[in-house]
């Protein structure tokens, strides 16, 4: 009798049929790729306002940190002011006219940090119109 060989299992898994696939996938991609608009994502834009606010409370940020205080309504110098006098004249200014918008007008140079600090110190102030002030872009 002739000896019989046993067959193993095995344990192996041919790849080659992968590859191939994903190389023709990967030609359909390369292929179709240049068709395909990329989506449009709106920016928002810096124009005019339906109504700009009425005699805002400026407060100008200035590269060494110092703050200066501006009621624009008044038409009045600005005054150089402390954190925490800031705070008690924003707070006597809101209680005499409130929903005044509280505008800030930091310098090229000052930190984000430190404007994100000053918007933070007026939102806990219960101030409820907190602007930026920008300067228009030149044509």
């Amino acid at each position: 009798m002739i000896p019989r060989r046993t067959r193993k299992a095995v344990n192996q898994i041919n790849v080659v049929p992968y590859i191939d696939v994903m190389l023709v996938l990967l030609v359909i991609f390369m292929v179709t790729a240049p068709f395909i608009n990329p989506s449009q994502v709106n920016l928002p834009s810096v124009g005019k306002s339906a109504a700009t606010p009425a005699a805002p409370l400026e407060v100008m940020l200035r590269e060494d940190g110092s703050l200066l205080l501006r009621d624009r309504g008044a038409n009045e110098a600005g005054q150089s002011v402390t954190a925490d006098a800031l705070a008690d004249a924003v707070r006597v200014r809101q209680q005499a006219h409130p929903g005044q918008a509280v505008v800030i007008s930091a310098d090229k140079a000052v930190r984000y940090e430190k404007v994100m600090q000053l918007m933070d110190t007026l939102q806990t102030l219960g101030v409820a119109r907190v602007g930026l002030l920008v300067k228009p872009a030149q044509r």
